[in-house]
Protein backbone atom coordinates (compact mmCIF):
# COMPACT_ATOMS: atom_id res chain seq x y z
CA UNK A 1 0.00 0.00 0.00
CA UNK A 2 1.59 3.06 -0.93
CA UNK A 3 1.62 6.26 1.44
CA UNK A 4 1.74 10.04 0.50
CA UNK A 5 4.60 11.65 0.55
CA UNK A 6 4.91 14.09 3.91
CA UNK A 7 6.23 18.24 3.49
CA UNK A 8 7.01 17.92 6.83
CA UNK A 9 8.28 14.60 8.48
CA UNK A 10 9.47 16.37 11.62
CA UNK A 11 5.95 16.96 12.73
CA UNK A 12 4.70 13.52 12.31
CA UNK A 13 3.75 11.65 15.59
CA UNK A 14 6.63 9.26 17.21
CA UNK A 15 6.45 5.77 15.61
CA UNK A 16 8.41 2.93 17.05
CA UNK A 17 9.09 -0.42 15.38
CA UNK A 18 10.22 -3.11 18.30
CA UNK A 19 11.76 -6.52 16.66
CA UNK A 20 14.42 -9.12 17.79
CA UNK A 21 15.34 -12.07 19.33
CA UNK A 22 12.32 -14.52 20.33
CA UNK A 23 12.55 -14.35 24.27
CA UNK A 24 14.50 -11.10 24.34
CA UNK A 25 11.42 -9.16 25.85
CA UNK A 26 9.46 -8.08 23.59
CA UNK A 27 6.11 -8.60 25.36
CA UNK A 28 7.43 -6.84 28.49
CA UNK A 29 8.77 -3.91 26.35
CA UNK A 30 5.25 -3.60 25.05
CA UNK A 31 3.92 -3.50 28.29
CA UNK A 32 6.21 -0.74 29.84
CA UNK A 33 5.51 1.44 26.54
CA UNK A 34 1.49 1.38 26.94
CA UNK A 35 2.58 2.15 30.35
CA UNK A 36 4.32 5.33 28.99
CA UNK A 37 1.24 6.15 27.15
CA UNK A 38 2.27 4.58 23.55
CA UNK A 39 -0.13 2.48 21.50
CA UNK A 40 1.09 -0.75 20.67
CA UNK A 41 0.16 -2.92 18.22
CA UNK A 42 1.99 -6.36 18.40
CA UNK A 43 2.47 -9.11 16.14
CA UNK A 44 1.59 -7.26 12.41
CA UNK A 45 3.18 -8.87 9.60
CA UNK A 46 5.53 -6.54 7.64
CA UNK A 47 2.95 -6.18 4.96
CA UNK A 48 0.36 -4.27 7.22
CA UNK A 49 3.13 -2.45 9.42
CA UNK A 50 2.45 0.62 6.74
CA UNK A 51 -1.06 0.38 6.63
CA UNK A 52 -1.33 0.50 10.63
CA UNK A 53 1.03 3.73 10.52
CA UNK A 54 -0.99 5.69 7.97
CA UNK A 55 -4.37 4.60 9.61
CA UNK A 56 -3.09 5.35 13.29
CA UNK A 57 -1.69 8.83 12.17
CA UNK A 58 -4.74 10.10 9.94
CA UNK A 59 -6.48 13.48 10.89
CA UNK A 60 -9.37 11.74 12.53
CA UNK A 61 -6.94 8.86 14.44
CA UNK A 62 -6.51 9.44 18.25
CA UNK A 63 -3.59 8.04 18.59
CA UNK A 64 -0.35 10.31 19.38
CA UNK A 65 2.45 7.59 19.32
CA UNK A 66 2.71 4.51 18.10
CA UNK A 67 4.68 1.70 18.77
CA UNK A 68 4.72 -1.67 16.42
CA UNK A 69 5.89 -4.82 17.36
CA UNK A 70 6.78 -7.58 14.39
CA UNK A 71 9.17 -10.38 14.66
CA UNK A 72 9.78 -13.96 12.72
CA UNK A 73 6.24 -15.15 13.38
CA UNK A 74 5.39 -13.33 10.70
CA UNK A 75 8.12 -14.97 8.44
CA UNK A 76 5.41 -16.81 5.94
CA UNK A 77 4.00 -13.00 5.42
CA UNK A 78 4.47 -11.11 2.11
CA UNK A 79 6.67 -8.46 2.62
CA UNK A 80 9.97 -7.76 4.34
CA UNK A 81 10.72 -5.70 6.91
CA UNK A 82 13.61 -3.92 5.13
CA UNK A 83 11.64 -2.84 2.28
CA UNK A 84 8.54 -1.89 5.28
CA UNK A 85 11.40 0.07 6.67
CA UNK A 86 12.45 2.16 3.50
CA UNK A 87 8.60 2.67 2.38
CA UNK A 88 8.38 4.53 6.07
CA UNK A 89 11.40 6.51 5.65
CA UNK A 90 10.45 7.82 2.44
CA UNK A 91 7.15 8.48 3.73
CA UNK A 92 8.72 10.67 6.21
CA UNK A 93 7.23 8.69 8.98
CA UNK A 94 10.79 7.11 9.50
CA UNK A 95 9.89 4.83 12.48
CA UNK A 96 12.60 4.43 15.63
CA UNK A 97 13.72 0.70 14.82
CA UNK A 98 14.65 -0.41 18.90
CA UNK A 99 15.98 -4.44 18.48
CA UNK A 100 15.71 -6.69 21.51
CA UNK A 101 18.31 -9.09 22.10
CA UNK A 102 19.90 -10.98 24.96
CA UNK A 103 23.03 -13.94 24.91
CA UNK A 104 22.20 -16.98 22.97
CA UNK A 105 22.65 -18.49 26.70
CA UNK A 106 20.36 -16.50 28.49
CA UNK A 107 17.97 -17.36 25.82
CA UNK A 108 18.18 -20.44 25.73
CA UNK A 109 17.81 -20.73 29.76
CA UNK A 110 14.50 -18.49 29.71
CA UNK A 111 13.24 -21.23 26.76
CA UNK A 112 13.94 -24.01 29.03
CA UNK A 113 12.33 -22.14 32.30
CA UNK A 114 9.11 -21.59 30.27
CA UNK A 115 9.29 -25.31 28.52
CA UNK A 116 8.36 -23.99 25.34
CA UNK A 117 10.22 -24.23 21.70
CA UNK A 118 11.59 -21.48 20.02
CA UNK A 119 9.48 -20.57 16.76
CA UNK A 120 12.28 -21.65 14.27
CA UNK A 121 13.67 -24.57 15.79
CA UNK A 122 11.42 -26.85 14.10
CA UNK A 123 12.90 -30.48 14.49
CA UNK A 124 16.11 -29.30 15.68
CA UNK A 125 17.42 -27.52 19.11
CA UNK A 126 17.09 -24.38 20.38
CA UNK A 127 20.33 -23.18 19.29
CA UNK A 128 19.63 -24.02 16.08
CA UNK A 129 16.42 -21.43 16.10
CA UNK A 130 18.54 -19.37 17.21
CA UNK A 131 21.45 -19.37 14.96
CA UNK A 132 18.31 -19.49 11.58
CA UNK A 133 16.89 -15.92 13.62
CA UNK A 134 19.90 -14.07 14.03
CA UNK A 135 20.46 -14.87 10.18
CA UNK A 136 16.95 -13.55 9.06
CA UNK A 137 17.59 -10.39 11.78
CA UNK A 138 21.07 -9.34 11.15
CA UNK A 139 20.13 -6.56 8.58
CA UNK A 140 17.35 -4.80 10.54
CA UNK A 141 19.59 -5.32 14.01
CA UNK A 142 22.38 -3.03 11.34
CA UNK A 143 20.00 -0.77 10.82
CA UNK A 144 18.30 -0.41 14.81
CA UNK A 145 18.48 3.09 16.46
CA UNK A 146 18.43 1.61 19.68
CA UNK A 147 19.57 -1.78 20.54
CA UNK A 148 18.62 -3.07 24.11
CA UNK A 149 20.67 -5.91 25.54
CA UNK A 150 18.43 -7.46 28.22
CA UNK A 151 20.90 -10.49 29.19
CA UNK A 152 20.82 -8.80 32.87
CA UNK A 153 18.27 -6.78 32.74
CA UNK A 154 15.32 -7.03 34.93
CA UNK A 155 11.77 -6.20 33.92
CA UNK A 156 11.91 -3.23 36.57
CA UNK A 157 15.29 -2.13 34.89
CA UNK A 158 14.05 -2.84 31.21
CA UNK A 159 10.91 -0.51 32.45
CA UNK A 160 13.73 2.69 33.42
CA UNK A 161 15.93 2.33 30.43
CA UNK A 162 12.63 2.47 28.32
CA UNK A 163 11.80 5.63 30.41
CA UNK A 164 14.87 7.47 29.18
CA UNK A 165 15.12 6.44 25.60
CA UNK A 166 11.18 7.39 25.06
CA UNK A 167 8.98 9.10 27.74
CA UNK A 168 9.81 12.14 25.74
CA UNK A 169 10.71 12.05 22.11
CA UNK A 170 12.62 14.97 20.76
CA UNK A 171 11.87 14.98 16.66
CA UNK A 172 14.65 17.52 15.87
CA UNK A 173 17.84 16.92 18.17
CA UNK A 174 19.50 13.75 18.42
CA UNK A 175 19.47 12.24 22.17
CA UNK A 176 22.84 11.23 23.76
CA UNK A 177 22.42 8.26 26.28
CA UNK A 178 25.13 7.76 28.57
CA UNK A 179 25.70 4.64 31.08
CA UNK A 180 28.58 3.64 33.49
CA UNK A 181 29.47 0.25 33.58
CA UNK A 182 32.21 -2.29 35.42
CA UNK A 183 33.78 -3.92 33.00
CA UNK A 184 34.47 -6.83 35.44
CA UNK A 185 30.33 -7.47 34.55
CA UNK A 186 31.02 -7.25 31.12
CA UNK A 187 31.27 -4.88 28.71
CA UNK A 188 27.51 -3.48 26.83
CA UNK A 189 27.05 -4.71 23.50
CA UNK A 190 24.59 -2.48 22.26
CA UNK A 191 26.60 1.34 22.45
CA UNK A 192 28.06 3.38 19.58
CA UNK A 193 30.74 4.29 21.63
CA UNK A 194 32.64 2.61 24.35
CA UNK A 195 34.86 4.17 26.78
CA UNK A 196 37.48 3.49 29.23
CA UNK A 197 38.39 5.37 32.61
CA UNK A 198 40.27 2.65 33.72
CA UNK A 199 43.48 4.56 33.31
CA UNK A 200 43.12 6.46 36.01
CA UNK A 201 43.57 6.18 39.77
CA UNK A 202 40.84 3.63 41.09
CA UNK A 203 39.28 4.84 44.50
CA UNK A 204 38.50 1.80 45.48
CA UNK A 205 41.95 1.49 47.05
CA UNK A 206 41.43 4.60 48.85
CA UNK A 207 39.88 3.49 51.82
CA UNK A 208 37.95 7.18 53.12
CA UNK A 209 36.65 6.58 49.36
CA UNK A 210 35.94 3.27 49.00
CA UNK A 211 32.34 3.00 50.66
CA UNK A 212 31.04 6.32 48.00
CA UNK A 213 30.60 6.38 44.49
CA UNK A 214 31.31 8.42 41.67
CA UNK A 215 27.84 10.04 42.59
CA UNK A 216 29.51 11.62 45.70
CA UNK A 217 31.48 14.49 45.83
CA UNK A 218 34.56 13.45 47.20
CA UNK A 219 34.72 10.61 44.75
CA UNK A 220 33.95 12.81 41.63
CA UNK A 221 36.39 15.51 43.12
CA UNK A 222 39.30 12.56 43.57
CA UNK A 223 38.86 11.23 39.87
CA UNK A 224 38.43 14.49 37.86
CA UNK A 225 41.22 16.39 39.45
CA UNK A 226 43.88 12.90 38.47
CA UNK A 227 46.48 13.92 35.22
CA UNK A 228 44.78 13.60 31.92
CA UNK A 229 41.27 13.56 33.55
CA UNK A 230 40.54 17.21 32.13
CA UNK A 231 42.22 16.64 28.79
CA UNK A 232 39.88 13.12 28.18
CA UNK A 233 36.92 14.63 28.91
CA UNK A 234 38.04 17.64 26.95
CA UNK A 235 39.24 15.37 23.71
CA UNK A 236 35.39 13.04 24.99
CA UNK A 237 33.06 15.88 24.33
CA UNK A 238 34.29 17.10 21.21
CA UNK A 239 33.94 13.64 19.72
CA UNK A 240 30.81 13.19 20.78
CA UNK A 241 29.60 16.57 19.68
CA UNK A 242 31.74 16.32 16.29
CA UNK A 243 29.12 13.21 15.55
CA UNK A 244 25.95 14.31 16.45
CA UNK A 245 25.40 16.53 13.05
CA UNK A 246 26.40 13.91 10.80
CA UNK A 247 23.89 10.92 12.82
CA UNK A 248 21.14 13.98 12.34
CA UNK A 249 22.32 14.28 8.41
CA UNK A 250 21.96 10.06 8.79
CA UNK A 251 18.17 10.25 10.73
CA UNK A 252 19.62 8.35 13.84
CA UNK A 253 17.75 10.11 16.68
CA UNK A 254 20.30 8.23 19.35
CA UNK A 255 23.36 7.91 20.41
CA UNK A 256 24.63 5.20 23.34
CA UNK A 257 27.95 6.16 24.74
CA UNK A 258 29.60 3.54 27.77
CA UNK A 259 31.82 4.52 30.08
CA UNK A 260 33.63 1.69 31.95
CA UNK A 261 35.97 0.87 34.97
CA UNK A 262 36.77 -2.01 36.53
CA UNK A 263 34.07 -1.98 39.01
CA UNK A 264 31.65 0.84 37.52
CA UNK A 265 31.46 2.72 40.99
CA UNK A 266 33.96 5.15 41.39
CA UNK A 267 35.67 6.37 38.24
CA UNK A 268 33.15 5.61 35.17
CA UNK A 269 30.46 7.02 37.16
CA UNK A 270 32.35 10.52 38.06
CA UNK A 271 33.78 10.60 34.19
CA UNK A 272 29.95 9.85 33.05
CA UNK A 273 28.28 12.62 35.26
CA UNK A 274 30.65 15.31 34.30
CA UNK A 275 30.47 14.17 30.71
CA UNK A 276 26.89 14.77 30.90
CA UNK A 277 27.20 17.95 32.93
CA UNK A 278 29.14 19.31 30.10
CA UNK A 279 27.27 18.29 27.34
CA UNK A 280 23.70 19.68 28.60
CA UNK A 281 25.48 22.95 29.28
CA UNK A 282 26.30 23.11 25.51
CA UNK A 283 22.98 22.38 24.65
CA UNK A 284 23.03 18.46 23.91
CA UNK A 285 19.73 16.28 24.86
CA UNK A 286 21.46 13.83 27.27
CA UNK A 287 20.06 10.67 29.47
CA UNK A 288 22.39 8.66 32.11
CA UNK A 289 22.49 5.19 33.68
CA UNK A 290 24.96 4.33 36.02
CA UNK A 291 24.28 0.19 35.51
CA UNK A 292 26.79 -1.04 37.84
CA UNK A 293 26.88 1.77 40.78
CA UNK A 294 25.23 -0.31 43.30
CA UNK A 295 26.85 -3.74 42.79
Amino acid sequence: MEISESTEPASMPPLILITGMSGAGRRATSAALEELGWYVAENLPPELIVRMAELSFSEDSPIERLAIVTDVRSRDFAGSLTDVLDKLNASGRRPIVLFLDATNTELIKRYDTVRRTHPLQGEGTIQQGLDKERALLSSIRERADVVLDTTNTSVHDLRRVLEQHFSSISQQQVRVNIQSFGFKYGAPNDVDVLLDARFLPNPHWEDELRPYSGLDEQVSDFVLRQQGAESYLNSVQDMVQAMLPGYQREGKKYVSVAVGCTGGRHRSVAVTEELTRRLEAAGVDVRTMHRDVER
